[in-house]
């Protein structure tokens, strides 16, 4: 998979973590966190373009705090959806 198809995924993934985080649905979340990372890891490895690199490096970090502290309120739930739309911008300079 490219770079793209794989940033889309992750905020897609995102998307759906939102949304389950705020409907109390921690299986869901744990399991879509999973999903996520094996996906950033196909990203880690895949070709990325210069322009992406800084906003690719930013997710990592913000996502791994976010991927040890999972709260399922409102605030965790706007930071996915925050980078869901990020990314879905970001995607197009992979």
């Amino acid at each position: 998979m490219q770079a793209r198809d794989l940033t889309l995924n992750i905020a897609i993934n995102l998307g759906r973590l939102c949304r389950w985080s705020m409907e109390g649905r921690r299986s869901r979340v744990d399991q879509f966190l999973l999903e996520t990372e094996e996906y950033l890891k196909a990203l880690e490895a895949a070709p990325k373009s210069v322009r992406f690199i800084p906003t690719f490096e930013w997710f990592k970090e913000d996502f791994e705090k976010l991927r040890r502290d999972i709260r399922m309120d409102a605030d965790w739930a706007e930071a996915m959806l925050t980078w869901a739309n990020i990314l879905t911008h970001r995607a197009t300079l992979t």
